[in-house]
């Protein structure tokens, strides 16, 4: 478990996220996964506040346990590669909301899959000492080999002769998920966990509804989802 201040200057955050990155830990869940949880979140219209949902699931069926939002102020700039800073502090809000703690979360975001291995999967994993999984849409960085059309298909992502990550087709003909370990987990327990929990969509369920219980919130907020630099919300989910 860690802690620190989040109104720090970018130059600071670089660095403490290279020292975060070496307390992330790479190795099998600890027990048995009886709940898996997502979080997804967004900006409302002028960047100032951000809402965050997080979803807890039952994790053999996948039905919807609990579900709590919050709405916090955005104390950090927009700097590519510190969105953790922006975002976590409100993800970690909502899942401490939800009334227990998942055996397992599933973060919208990038885990080891990052220039300093401390994307924002990983950060909140660090902070929250839970078994994290990061799940990007759009690759941040690393290269990979293309990745074959059928569901279950997946290819390595590797940064700097290093495997930081997994590129998964969840769905059968539509775009990969950039899937990466967070805290906690291994890269192949992350890729499982992934195609377990995306049955019939892009994205894996319990984030699904996180995403729409957000859109929710911010449209009754009299707002509609602002776009993520570097992820977008048009997407098929």
């Amino acid at each position: 478990m860690i802690r620190h201040r989040w109104d720090i200057s970018p130059k600071r955050a670089i660095a403490l996220q290279r020292q975060l990155a070496g307390k992330v830990r790479v190795c099998p869940l600890p027990g048995p996964v009886r709940t898996v949880a997502g979080a997804d979140c967004a900006f409302l219209p002028g960047g100032r506040k951000i809402v965050a949902a997080a979803v807890l699931c039952d994790a053999r069926t996948l039905e919807v346990i609990a579900a709590r939002h919050v709405v916090r102020p955005c104390r950090f700039p927009y700097v590519p590669g510190l969105l953790s800073f922006r975002e976590a502090p409100a993800v970690i809000a909502a899942v401490k909301a939800l009334p227990q703690q998942p055996d397992l979360l599933l973060c919208d975001g990038q885990g080891l899959a990052h220039p300093r291995r401390l994307g924002l999967a990983a950060h909140v994993g660090l902070w929250l000492e839970l078994p994290t999984i990061g799940l990007a849409k759009s690759r941040l960085c690393g290269e990979h080999r293309p990745v074959g059309r059928r569901r279950g298909c997946r290819v390595q992502l590797r940064h700097d002769g290093e495997v930081v990550g997994a590129v998964v087709r969840t769905r059968t003909g539509v775009k990969p998920l950039y899937v990466s370990v967070g805290h906690r987990v291994t890269l192949p327990q992350a890729v499982r966990w992934t195609l377990r929990c995306g049955r019939e969509y892009r994205l894996a369920e319990p984030i699904r509804q996180g995403h729409l219980l957000v859109g929710a919130v911010c449209r009754g907020r009299g707002g509609a989802l602002m776009q993520r630099p570097g992820g977008g919300y048009n997407h098929d989910v």
